[in-house]
């Protein structure tokens, strides 16, 4: 790759930006008398420094040419000049210029060598004390230690983001870890691909039928299907899986699965005559949630005194009465310490968990409401008229420790007496884990959600798995009340879950299908959404119409949607701002709605009032009211928040006019269109068309195939994900799995 590119050579003056968590940098480099700006994640640099730099140039539209780095060669610095801008950059602790100065006039070229091996010898310098010395040497050996690793990935051409990650995980002894073991480059924190490690151990003559390989192989294929939401695998179906990934025959796979699960690396439980293969953290995250519901189950409680005459009151304030269902979840709510409530569309949910908080509120001071993401959260804030959050917001992020970990957990409970947690179907069994982890030991739980929906992106299936398991106090509503039955979205979504194929609708319906299929059906796509539902219903074709992808790829996925719909609906025009992409011809322009694809617990937002915090979530939508091309920086308002993008953090946005059914679980938008002509049919299965139409509010068109359609009604099979929490709730409830 580093002959298709330009080399750049000379010494670095001065650091303009840097990051050193993701090593990326902005610099100038003196480069034999011309200074060059250079960009990318390189690893870290400082002053003094030389530095041969392999990338391409790039004619900024403020700021001119400057040099986008591919990969970064860095060397210390050698003379005494280069030395002392090098210490007076402030890359040490305790190291100005002037102190810079001085231990450039006592050791000349060796400055750097005494600060590595002979640390004590700082403390000939007045003001330097031992602890001083220590400090500086330490860091300056991890400074070096990095750069080590840097040198070492980039013969294997993996970026210096992936260095820093595996220094941070591995420490001084990073290169030696992995030319003992590459296979730790596809586990955590760097989980590179299979085939990447694979490629490295062969340049480092592991061999293919190694039980590193194979050990790695194993590990790679649990985490792998975790990535699929399963939290185990049958036994003989991992060992099956990864003898044909790895291209080796089973005994040889067989054989290094005992040696993991004598070594405790996995871990194993049988239930009905099969055996379940764990990652540990999983099986225990399961094993934590059974045991902490089957305790909250079986608390002590009294149902209040009045409860009959307090649901009484409530009817007559609302001028209605209760359908035997939800009196029903009223009563079990109210007289358990942890109750499911679930059903589909137009069943009541809303209206049973507002009369469930009102008796609640009444009998309660501290009452939380929360949901999996921002926009679950946000929705259920507006059906229920007060305030929720997301789990992770009501959880507090720790952000001092580089990992994920919650400031509320089990030593500093939440202040809650009730959690109401909507969108229980998209919760993941860590996430779950950590909430009941935290709650107090009295802490009432309400779990609401729709066991049809899709499950949650992350590993379990908690919902389905709670109420297959029977064990906990469980309400389901079935019947769609009159309201509800005139919309042709309720009916059609129940019709979904019964098997049966929707009805096509028409003009006057809230619910209708067009036939279409092939190019003609991204044609229809965007002219949907640009000009003939905005016509017709006046829908503002960004802020209320979303399409939902079945899938990303093709003509009518959501890479190639978002493409030809940002050309409609926000094409480029004299003084609207860009960020450019050349590899990949990405845009990111001024006025783009856009979408959050993963958790980022540092980027900063601004609320109203001039309230600030951190944190941006998986399925966050907002729109880009600010592009800074020259910084390549953006401003992005999600709801009432107001976030700022560095470079290295713009990866992390998405164009979002079209995003997959998966990303919007969780979210309700006022019209919604379903391209399902081209959908593979992997992905053509009943719980993903019924997710995709009850995110319809007022809305919903499927431009496709009726044969399409047909195909994912009678499909259940991809429901399937393994877990045991159902077993383990049962063993818990002491009742035999």
């Amino acid at each position: 790759m580093q002959d298709e590119l330009l080399k750049l050579q000379g010494v670095v003056e001065r650091v303009i930006f840097e990051n050193r968590d993701t090593g990326y940098a902005v610099f100038e480099v003196d480069a034999g008398g011309t200074d060059v700006v250079v960009s990318g994640n390189v690893g870290g640099v400082d002053n003094g420094m030389s530095v041969v730099v392999y990338g391409r140039m790039t004619n900024h539209p403020s700021y001119g040419e400057q040099f986008h780095a591919e990969s970064c060669e860095a060397a210390l610095p050698q003379d005494t000049a280069a030395i002392l801008s090098y210490l007076s950059s402030g890359a040490l602790p305790y190291i100005g210029p002037s102190t810079a100065k001085k231990l450039v006039a006592r050791f000349g070229a060796d400055t750097l060598a005494v600060i590595a091996e002979q640390p004590d010898r700082l403390c000939e310098l007045k003001g330097i004390t031992p602890q001083k010395a220590a400090a500086i040497a330490a860091e300056f050996r991890r400074l070096y230690g990095v750069r080590e690793v840097i040198a070492w990935m980039a013969r294997f051409r993996l970026p210096a983001q992936a260095a820093v990650a595996a220094y941070r995980a591995f420490g001084p002894h990073t290169v030696e870890a992995l030319e003992q073991n590459p296979y730790l480059l596809c586990g955590e924190p760097l989980n590179l691909k299979f085939s990447q490690a694979d490629v490295i151990a062969g340049a480092l003559h592991v061999e293919t039928g190694s039980g590193l390989r194979l050990s790695a192989g194993l590990l790679y294929t649990l985490r792998h299907n975790a990535g699929n939401g399963h939290t185990c695998l049958p036994r003989q179906k991992l060992a099956d899986a990864a003898a044909r990934f790895l291209r080796v025959e089973p005994q040889a796979v067989e054989r290094s699965l005992q040696d993991l699960l004598d070594r405790g690396e996995l871990r194993a439980r049988t239930f009905a005559g099969c055996e379940y293969i764990f990652l540990p953290d999983l099986l225990a995250a399961e094993q934590d949630i059974a045991a902490r519901l089957g305790q909250i189950s079986t608390f002590p409680t009294e149902p209040p005194a009045a409860l009959e005459s307090d649901i009484r009151v409530l009817e007559l304030a609302q001028g209605f009465e209760y359908a035997p269902a939800q009196r029903q979840a009223i009563r079990t709510a109210l007289s358990s310490r942890v109750m499911v409530l679930t059903g589909g569309p137009g069943t009541g949910k809303t209206t049973t968990v507002n009369a469930i908080l009102s008796l609640y509120e009444s009998a309660y001071d501290r009452v939380a409401l929360c949901a999996p993401t921002g926009r679950a959260a946000k929705r259920l804030s507006e059906l229920t008229g007060h305030s929720a959050s997301t789990i992770h917001r009501l959880l507090e992020v720790d952000y001092s420790t580089g990992a994920v970990r919650f400031i509320h957990n089990e030593k500093n409970l939440l202040p809650f007496d009730v959690i109401i947690l909507d969108e229980m179907s998209m919760v993941d069994v860590k996430l779950f884990q950590a909430l009941l982890a935290a709650a107090r030991p009295h802490c009432r739980f309400v779990l609401v959600g729709d066991a049809d929906q899709l499950p949650s992106v992350g590993p379990g299936n908690i919902l389905g798995e709670i109420l297959r398991a029977g064990v906990l106090p469980t309400v389901r509503l079935t019947e769609i009340f009159r309201q509800a039955q005139k919309s042709l979205i309720v009916r059609n979504a129940h019709r979904i879950v019964q098997g049966e194929t929707p009805r096509a609708g028409g003009k006057e319906d809230d619910f209708f299908m067009i036939e279409s299929f092939g190019p003609a059906c991204q044609r229809l796509v965007c002219e949907l959404v640009a000009a003939r539902l905005p016509r017709t219903y006046g829908f503002d074709p960004v802020r209320d119409i979303q399409v939902l992808c079945a899938t990303k790829v093709g003509p009518t996925g959501s890479v190639e949607l978002n493409r030809k719909l940002q050309a409609v609906l926000n094409p480029p025009a004299p003084g609207k701002p860009q960020i450019t992409w050349e590899q990949s011809g990405r845009v990111l322009r001024l006025g783009d709605k856009v979408m959050q694809i993963k958790n980022d617990y540092d980027i900063p937002y601004e609320r109203g009032g001039g309230e600030a915090g951190v944190g941006a979530y998986n399925g966050d939508l907002g729109v880009v009211t600010e592009v800074d091309p020259g910084a390549r920086t953006v401003v992005v308002q999600m709801d009432d928040r107001r976030y700022t993008y560095g470079a290295d953090q713009l990866a992390e946005l998405e164009p979002a006019y079209a995003v997959t059914i998966h990303k919007s679980q969780g979210s309700e938008f006022p019209a919604v269109v379903m391209p399902l002509a081209d959908v593979p049919a992997r992905l053509c299965y009943r719980n993903l068309l019924y997710t995709g139409v009850t995110r319809a509010r007022k809305l919903c068109v499927v431009a496709g195939t009726g044969r399409t359609v047909q195909a994912m009604v009678k499909n259940v099979r991809q429901n399937l994900r393994y877990s045991c929490l159902r077993y383990l709730l049962a063993e818990a409830a002491g009742k035999t799995p």
